[in-house]
C-alpha cells in the first residue's frame, strides 16, 4: 500500500500551515493592490480580462490556485500549473504609449506577480500574529519557489529568503507607477459593485477588509497610489484585533466551505495533517532549539 501524496509541501511545511490562516483573505486583497503598481503586469491582466466585472472572480481563481498547490495532490497541482502556464503562453498585452505588444508570461512579469504575492502573506501574517519565526518565515519564501515554478519561473532565480525578497522590491521599484488601470484596480476594491441585497454586507465587512489590505501597504505605494500613509503602529494593532477575531471562528466552519481543500487534505493524510498555528511554534522550538526563536 502507497502511502497517501503529501503534495507539494505536506504538513511540515510553513506553507501548509500558514495558508490555512484566515488573514489570507485580507493578504489576498493586499497582493491585488501591490501587483497593480506594475504598470506592464497590471495592463495585462485588465486587457486579457473583464476585472471591472469579475474582479472577484480573480480573487477567487486566484485563492484555489493557493488552495490547490498547497493542499492538493502533487498530480493535481502540476496539473493546474501546467493549465496556467498555457494559458499565459496565449495571452498578450498591448503598451498604449509605444504600441509594444508583449507576452504576459514574461518572467519579469510573472516574478513581479509572485513576489507581490508571497510578499503579502508574509506581512499580513506576521503583522496580524501568526507566530512565524525569521527562520519561517525564511522556510516559507524558499519554499514558494515552487509555487513560481508551476507558473513557468526557474526557481533558482526566485528569491529564497526574505533579505532576498526586500532586495527584489528595491530593485524594481523604480518600475512602478500608479498608471489608468491601478486606479481602476483602487476604485473597484474599494466599491466593488455588488447587487443589492449584498450592499449592507459590503460596507459593513468588505471595505474593512479592503482598507486593511490597503492600509498595510509600504509606504512607497500608498504615495504611488496618492493617499497618505497611516501610522503602521496603528495598522499593526488593527491587524492584530481582525486577526485574533477571524481565528476565533472554529477552523471546522471555515473549512467546511467549497471547495474544501483542507479538509480533502486531512482526509487524505489522517492524523496530523491538520494545520495549526501550534504546529509552527512546535516546528520553531524543535528546529531554534530552547530560547532562540525569534518573532
Amino acid at each position: 500500500m502507497h502511502d497517501p501524496d503529501p503534495g507539494l509541501f505536506g504538513p511540515r511545511s510553513v506553507t501548509w500551515q500558514m495558508h490555512a490562516d484566515p488573514m489570507m483573505w485580507v493578504a489576498g486583497v493586499r497582493a491585488l493592490y501591490l501587483q497593480a503598481l506594475h504598470p506592464r503586469a497590471v495592463r495585462g491582466v485588465m486587457q486579457n480580462s473583464d476585472f471591472r466585472k469579475d474582479a472577484w472572480g480573480r480573487l477567487m481563481r486566484t485563492a484555489g490556485f493557493v488552495a490547490t498547490i498547497t493542499y492538493g495532490t502533487t498530480r493535481a497541482a502540476e496539473k493546474y500549473g501546467a493549465r496556467v502556464r498555457t494559458i499565459h503562453r496565449l495571452l498578450r498585452a498591448t503598451d498604449p504609449e509605444t504600441g509594444e505588444v508583449y507576452g504576459i508570461d514574461e518572467p519579469d512579469l510573472l516574478l513581479w506577480v509572485h513576489c507581490a504575492e508571497v510578499d503579502s502573506y508574509l506581512q499580513v501574517e506576521r503583522r496580524s500574529g501568526l507566530p512565524l519565526t525569521d527562520a519561517q518565515a525564511d522556510r516559507y519564501v524558499a519554499e514558494q519557489r515552487e509555487a513560481a515554478r508551476l507558473v513557468g519561473l526557474d526557481p533558482s532565480h526566485v528569491p529564497a529568503t526574505c533579505a532576498d525578497l526586500a532586495a527584489y522590491f528595491e530593485e524594481v521599484r523604480p518600475l512602478l507607477a500608479a498608471g489608468p488601470e491601478a486606479s481602476d484596480v483602487d476604485a473597484f476594491l474599494r466599491h466593488p459593485p455588488v447587487p443589492a441585497p449584498l450592499v449592507p454586507a459590503r460596507a459593513l465587512l468588505w471595505r474593512r477588509v479592503a482598507a486593511l489590505a490597503y492600509d498595510s501597504l509600504p509606504a512607497h505605494a500608498h504615495e504611488l497610489y496618492g493617499r497618505a500613509a497611516p501610522p503602521q503602529p496603528a495598522v499593526d494593532r488593527r491587524l492584530r484585533t481582525t486577526g485574533a477575531v477571524l481565528r476565533r471562528i472554529p477552523a471546522r466552519l471555515r473549512w467546511l466551505l467549497p471547495p474544501r481543500h483542507i479538509v480533502k487534505a486531512m482526509a487524505r493524510l489522517g492524523p496530523g495533517s491538520r494545520p495549526s498555528p501550534y504546529e509552527l511554534g512546535r516546528q520553531a522550538a524543535i528546529l531554534d532549539g530552547p530560547g532562540r526563536a525569534q518573532r
